[in-house]
């Protein structure tokens, strides 16, 4: 079996380190004329010299962590410690290549003579493995920050290539978390060229360079006495870890030093390292929020100001953040000055360290909690004396998520259920530096709460579990639903954070009816409906079970429920979408109860007990499935399907929270039986289909949550379709319910507005229009009253969509831009415009909003306006090749040629390939 990238990558701590370093980065201003020409430019051989060292750590900790399941526990110890004694003397080489970057990209000068060498090795060195390359990922991230600043036409071309490069590095990580082997022909070239090696040929590559003993060795751990690596470590090592060790499980903690075995079983403290970031932080906060848990954040000194030498505290932008955060009840913790390696710190600078930070927490807070975490956990008995001096108490941990040093998030959840099982209890350590958190916690709480555990925050003494309106460590929910304000950086978007375990599909559309009467609409739906849940919902490809036509028959059909889902790893914290579209039939039996039935290709019409489906065999699959979630939509109308058992649904509480305790098992169809299902929807779809996805592409998300439920589904939906056909869609929980809810998390549209967009047909337009009547009269009602809807055997029921589940400011963002876009493709842009200008008021630099909101006002015909925005969208992101295409229409409108040709000739530098390039050159010629 091969070794998994997912079960190896602590390796890949100096990632983690990469972001460490430059968390709370601001962009330095612009030098004077002639200020830059004062020191030399580093030399581009320098910064690869500078990267090789970067390279060369990143490669040892691979090599120290690559057999770890084969190592023993004192083995795992000793490189743990030596892998962050590596990554920790890694940071002076990332410091001094920030600095470069620095340097290269000030004034006014073109980066590119400098800069192109750097990355002509990051992207085409011979000598390098795709892995090595995520070495740069990070450093990347910042080098194009950098060259933001610098507004000439090459350093923009420099932009785009790095976010290539970035993109690259991005499917290098995906590749290789799910162990893609075989090379896609159509795949996007980037300036990155993908090998696709295997892993394990990597480590194996790696291994002609290093040895872990060696490695080991290097750092004081005699090889093969590596069982007592403790013991061998050097002496100062020895004297910090065995200032105090964690207690017993179970015995209480009360101190100097607390590591989390003396909380009650089953109960969790969930900690954040090196904050606060200006928008991680933040959508950490909305995660909490959504599973009602308290947290707790430890904050580096020097991103939250400075400390004069007088002792006088000047705060910083980021000090606002960890100010909300008390405000709203979480704890805010010390976690030194500069993240030194406190262990190796005595005297004067070791108090700098620790007193230094505390006067900055006392000035955001005057009351701030009392509480310190040692950088590393590295610590001694001096700086120990120091907390006690102070009465600061040290907060350890017994379960890291090791999100410093893995990037794969399904990696980093894996890791830290496998140490909570073990434990049973304690302190976890993440970080709110890192995009990969944000994805992963999600996964963590919903298994979490699935399986029992409760959250502990700090009461001022202890970890103890937190209630709805404690003073200290939790958030009610139900006080105020909105995530800290953070200004949220020129930055791809992190996915939404509410998805609970991995989403699953079994897609079947049947066209080609063998007896039959043949559709039309069927396969196409199908078809959309993949198309519409990998691109916008976040299934993976892989996940969904696609059975159209011949393919659908009826042993095909109950094998991927029986066979394929099991053997694929569908698990019981994931979720199952079932859509169904073909022919259905209602058999009327001798005892006067009526029977449903799906009908599979191959199905004789006189044969339907024997030949089709009946919906009693998928309510036992449904029972039979350990998905913890699951939900047919089947768009056929049939009747005859089982009565509900199990729990009602869920009322007012936390809905995220309460959700992933209860398995869920739902159904939607589109009608009853003796009606037809109504074709002639826009783009050859049924009415039904078109209805569902519309529903999905965000109009169902009736709470505004970035969320869809299944009950919200069917509250949209139902009416919807029962408008503008004679169908009366069905809905409601099946046999082995508890009241759960499918969930459908929403992924950000990051499709920029051009002449390029497509917009509606007028039929799509005109039903939309028809259904947009009605379910804004559904939306009101299901806030008060609920939406009354047919349930599975044809009477009338009540259903109200959940609470909605708290959203950070730039989910929000997101979402009022995605619904934007709708009411363009519709063209109804004066509502597009109102919803474009409030997602830019909730991120100011969210540069896709800024170029729609332009695009919309040119379609308006308001090009003073337009401009406005185009131009602001190029100066938050000024590698946008779009926006220059948009901004030179609008010059031209506005009579300004000149500036228009600039404008379409940077576009054509930036893509001159792209689908606009035709348009850019015509446009020149043409003036």
């Amino acid at each position: 079996m091969r070794v998994r990238l997912l079960a190896t990558l602590p390796a890949l701590a100096v990632v983690a380190c990469l972001s460490l370093q430059g968390c709370g980065k601001q962009a330095a201003p612009a030098p004077a004329p002639g200020a830059a020409a004062s020191a030399p430019l580093p030399a581009a051989s320098e910064v690869v010299g500078e990267l090789k060292e970067v390279l060369a750590a990143h490669r040892q900790i691979i090599v120290l962590f690559a057999d770890e399941k084969r190592q023993t526990e004192a083995q795992r110890a000793a490189a743990d410690e030596v892998g962050q004694a590596i990554f920790h003397d890694n940071r002076a080489h990332v410091d001094r290549i920030e600095s470069q970057f620095d340097a290269m990209t000030a004034g006014r000068e073109d980066p590119t003579a400098t800069l192109a060498p750097v990355l002509d090795y990051i992207e085409s060195d011979t000598s390098l493995f795709d892995a090595d390359r995520l070495a740069f990922r990070d450093l990347l991230a910042s080098l194009q920050a950098d060259v933001a600043r610098n507004q000439t036409l090459g350093a923009i071309r420099l932009h785009k290539r790095i976010g290539d490069d970035m993109d690259a590095l991005d499917e290098i990580q995906k590749n290789y978390d799910e162990e893609i082997r075989a090379i896609f022909s159509r795949f996007e070239q980037r300036a990155i060229v993908q090998k696709r090696e295997k892993w394990d040929d990597y480590v194996a590559h790696l291994g002609t360079f290093y040895t872990r003993d060696a490695i080991l060795k290097a750092h004081g751990y005699a090889a093969p006495a590596v069982a007592a690596a403790s013991a061998a470590a050097s002496a100062e090592t020895v004297a910090a870890a065995s200032a105090s060790k964690p207690l017993k499980p179970g015995k209480p903690e009360t101190g100097p030093e607390i590591f989390g075995t003396g909380l009650p079983p089953k109960v969790v403290a969930l900690t954040f390292d090196d904050g606060p970031h200006p928008i991680y932080t933040a959508e950490i906060t909305a995660i909490l929020k959504q599973y009602g848990a308290p947290g707790t954040f430890f904050e580096v000194g020097n991103n939250l100001g400075k400390v004069d030498a007088d002792g006088k505290t000047h705060l910083g932008k980021n000090a606002e953040i960890s100010r909300e955060l008390l405000a709203e009840g979480y704890i805010v913790g010390n976690h030194s000055m500069t993240h030194a390696q406190l262990s190796k710190v005595t005297g004067d600078a070791l108090k700098t360290e620790i007193l230094d930070n505390d006067k900055l927490l006392k000035a955001i807070d005057p009351d701030r909690p009392p509480l310190f975490r040692f950088p590393y956990g590295a610590r001694n008995a001096e700086g120990k004396q120091i907390l006690a001096s102070e009465h600061l108490t040290s907060v350890m941990w017994n379960v890291d998520s090791m999100d410093w040093a893995d990037p794969i998030p399904n990696s980093i959840a894996d890791r830290v259920m496998r140490e909570i099982d073990k434990n049973g209890r304690g302190i976890v350590l993440f970080h709110d530096i890192h995009e990969r958190t944000v994805k992963a916690l999600p996964l963590v709480m919903s298994r979490l709460v699935a399986e029992g555990y409760q959250f502990a925050g700090w009461d001022g003494k202890s970890f103890t579990v937190q209630k709805p309106g404690d003073k200290r460590g939790f958030v009610d929910v139900a006080a105020d639903a909105a995530a800290p304000a953070s200004a949220a950086a020129s930055m791809a978007a992190v996915s939404d954070t509410t998805t609970e375990g991995d989403s699953w599909a079994v897609v079947i559309g049947i066209d080609d009816y063998a007896h039959w009467p043949k559709l039309s609409h069927a396969a196409r739906d199908a078809e959309s409906v993949k198309g519409l849940l990998v691109s916008r919902l976040g299934f993976k490809p892989a996940h969904v079970i696609s059975l159209q036509n011949t393919s659908a028959t009826r042993s095909n059909i109950l094998a991927a429920f029986n066979e394929q889902l099991p053997k694929s790893g569908l698990k019981k914290t994931d979720n199952l979408f079932v859509f169904f579209a073909g022919h259905g039939a209602t058999q009327h039996l001798t005892s006067g109860r009526d029977l449903g039935y799906i009908i599979p290709a191959e199905a004789a019409t006189d044969h339907v007990a024997d030949d089709a489906i009946p919906m009693t065999e998928l309510q036992n699959i449904s029972e039979a499935l350990v998905a913890r979630h699951v939900i047919f939509v089947m768009d056929a109308c049939y009747s005859g399907l089982g009565l509900v058992r199990g729990g009602g649904s869920i009322g007012a509480g936390n809905f995220l929270r309460d959700n992933a305790h209860r398995v869920g098992r739902q159904m939607l169809t589109a009608g009853g039986a003796d009606q037809m299902v109504a074709d002639g929807g826009p783009g050859g779809h049924s009415i039904f289909t078109w209805t569902l996805l519309q529903g999905l592409s965000g109009k169902a998300d009736m709470n505004g949550d970035n969320i869809i439920t299944g009950t919200e589904l069917a509250a949209y939906i139902a009416p919807a379709v029962a408008s503008v056909s004679a169908q009366t869609p069905a809905f409601g929980s099946l046999p082995g319910s508890e009241g759960g809810e499918f969930v459908f998390t929403l992924a950000a549209n990051e499709e920029s507005l051009s002449d390029a967009t497509p917009q509606l047909a007028a039929d799509a337009i005109a039903l939309n229009t028809k259904l947009e009547k009605t379910t804004a009269v559904v939306a009101a009602s299901a806030a008060t009253d609920g939406v009354v809807v047919k349930d599975l055997q044809g009477k009338d029921q009540k259903i109200a969509a959940a609470p909605a589940a708290p959203v950070s400011d730039r989910q929000q963002a997101h979402q009022l831009n995605d619904r934007g876009m709708q009411f363009f493709k519709e063209k109804n842009y004066a509502a597009a415009r109102d919803l474009f200008a409030q997602s830019l008021k909730l991120q100011p630099d969210f540069a896709l909003a800024a170029n729609n909101l332009g695009f919309v006002y040119w379609k308006m015909n308001d090009d003073a306006n337009a401009v406005k925005f185009f131009e602001a969208a190029l100066k938050i992101d000024p590698s946008r090749p779009v926006a220059y295409v948009n901004l030179g229409d609008a010059l031209l409108r506005e009579g300004k040629a000149d500036d228009a040709k600039k404008a379409f000739e940077t576009y054509l530098q930036l893509a001159p390939a792209g689908g606009l390039a035709q348009h850019a050159k015509d446009a020149i010629a043409a003036h």
